[in-house]
């Protein structure tokens, strides 16, 4: 099948997935898009939400209709990195013998992430990057496609513990979740609150979407848009001669190369949603407040003032 036929064919299917996820997913358009091109880029998704957004039942909607095996992982302030990756038993034989743990599998819903010390959420970190994890002195690989979807409730709450910058580095978005609108708030009570139960049904293959994937790292960028992308990650950088007065004053640390890398894989997936067959600098920005968000560190001047990273992100455009 020739690349046109195939984007052709993943745009049929992206339509098709996203009337599924619609089945039990009111509204929330635009999260549901994001963590989808997330997933089609081989990356992963951070949600942040206050609780009862259906965070959860998002992630596992979206499991179910792409076909994939699902785990879901409770983080606690008392779990273990053990807990996550599998620990070495001894045997009836008295020979070492490794359980894996709940991250073996295709999609991980690390389920309000931010209420576990680092110790624990930094397990996380070598399967995020590496798609392996590495217990006692031995490798074990991942089944692919795997992606991490984390939860979080906002820092402010109460026994939460901020995630180390390296690991906020490894999530491709940033999503932020908001409050539903009152039409959608009364469709989300209508629904859940008889004895109806929507059946989501299983419209891809672990391998078909592998071979989305490859598809979209297929897709040419012109150079210009790399440059732009580049550039406006440059300009978040404080230290940087081409940093925006705006980053200069509120801005304490900006963007890694990372982030130039998702933006433009992002928007290739972006641009292969809606029919395009090459990105152009409007998806480069549809992505990347998301994308940005949570790789620049504001200072107290920004907090004091009440700016918003999305505000010093737009004014990158």
């Amino acid at each position: 099948m020739s690349d046109v036929a195939a984007v052709n064919q993943f745009v049929n299917k992206y339509k098709n997935l996203k009337q599924e996820i619609a089945k039990v997913i009111v509204g929330q358009d635009e999260v549901v898009n994001q963590i989808l091109i997330s997933i089609f880029s081989g990356g992963h998704a951070l949600l942040i939400g206050v609780p009862g957004l259906a965070k959860t039942l998002m992630v596992n909607t979206i499991a179910q209709a792409l076909g994939l095996d699902f785990k879901r992982i409770q983080f606690t302030p008392d779990l273990m990195p053990s807990d996550i990756l599998g620990s070495e038993i001894l045997d009836e034989h008295r020979n070492f013998k490794f359980i894996k743990g709940p991250i073996f599998s295709n999609i991980i819903l690390a389920d309000e992430i931010n209420r576990t010390p680092p110790k624990t959420q930094a397990a996380l970190l070598e399967a995020m990057q590496e798609r392996a994890v590495t217990v006692s002195g031995h490798h074990y690989k991942l089944s692919l496609p795997y992606f991490v979807l984390a939860t979080q409730n906002p820092i402010e709450q109460e026994g939460t513990y901020p995630l180390p910058e390296a690991q906020l580095d490894r999530f491709m978005f940033a999503i932020h979740l908001d409050y539903p609108s009152f039409q959608e708030e009364v469709q989300v009570v209508k629904a859940t609150t008889t004895d109806l139960n929507a059946t989501v049904n299983a419209l891809f293959t672990a391998q078909e979407i592998i071979d989305f994937q490859q598809l979209i790292r297929r897709i040419p960028v012109a150079d210009n848009v790399i440059e732009y992308a580049v550039k406006m990650v440059a300009k978040t950088r404080p230290n940087s001669e081409t940093a925006a007065d705006l980053v200069k004053s509120y801005i304490d640390w900006g963007a890694g190369p990372r982030a130039s890398q998702n933006l433009i894989l992002a928007a290739k997936t972006h641009a292969v949603i809606q029919g395009k067959f090459s990105p152009d600098i409007e998806d480069v920005q549809a992505v990347a407040i998301s994308i940005l968000r949570h790789r620049i560190i504001k200072n107290y001047k920004a907090e004091a003032e009440g700016v918003s990273e999305e505000q010093i992100i737009t004014s990158l455009f």
